[in-house]
């Protein structure tokens, strides 16, 4: 049987990463309700490194930083604005100029505004990092080619955590993000393993 094929493939759309000099980084959720709250995150700290040096290379060289944080309401029993773990994790968190975008909803394009931001900037392609990979990394990279941007998600810099299955049983956080990363690949977004991609 002759080995599987991305539609990115079969289309022959480009594979390599997105260029810095036409791409935002989006950073999305990194919020300590992974790190201490009600939703820890398998990965956890091998995503915030990785994240870290994405953000480095995005200051470096220019490109535009956009912060995503996740809001529930007041009293909810996750992403709390008024709780203790809805900031942002202190390692990742942004600098002046780079924006922090409050969001509702798993896709970062659904009411933020952040569609019209990224025209305003110039810029045609995506890099995603943050939280989780299955939902709004997910969620973020199919809506950004609907919204006509390539989206080149870093695989080490995301992550998940394991989920009880539909059927039974329960499905390894390490399942959950490959498998996730395989359905954003399949959909004619890039993905690669970390920042070296840009070296």
């Amino acid at each position: 049987m002759a080995e599987p094929r991305t539609l990115t493939q079969i289309a022959g759309a480009p594979l390599t990463p997105s260029p810095l000099a036409s791409s935002a980084l989006l950073v999305i959720d990194l919020q300590n309700e992974y790190q201490s709250g009600a939703l820890p995150l398998d990965q956890l700290d091998r995503a915030l490194t990785e994240t870290k040096k994405l953000l480095s290379l995005a200051r470096a060289n220019g490109v535009p930083v956009f912060h995503f944080q996740h809001k529930t309401g007041p009293g909810a029993p996750i992403f709390d604005p008024t709780g203790p773990y809805f900031g942002l994790i202190d390692s990742v968190k942004p600098i002046t100029g780079e924006a922090v975008i409050e969001k509702n909803y798993p896709n970062c394009f659904t009411a933020t505004g952040l569609d019209d931001q990224l025209k305003a900037s110039g810029r045609t392609e995506v890099i995603i990092a943050g939280a989780m990979t299955h939902m709004c990394i997910s969620a973020t990279a199919r809506s950004a080619f609907d919204h006509g941007y390539r989206a080149t998600v870093v695989a080490d810099a995301c992550a998940t955590r394991s989920l009880p299955g539909a059927l039974g049983g329960s499905i390894p956080a390490s399942q959950v993000h490959d498998t996730a990363l395989a359905e954003i690949a399949d959909g004619f977004n890039v993905v690669v393993k970390d920042a070296s991609a840009w070296k």
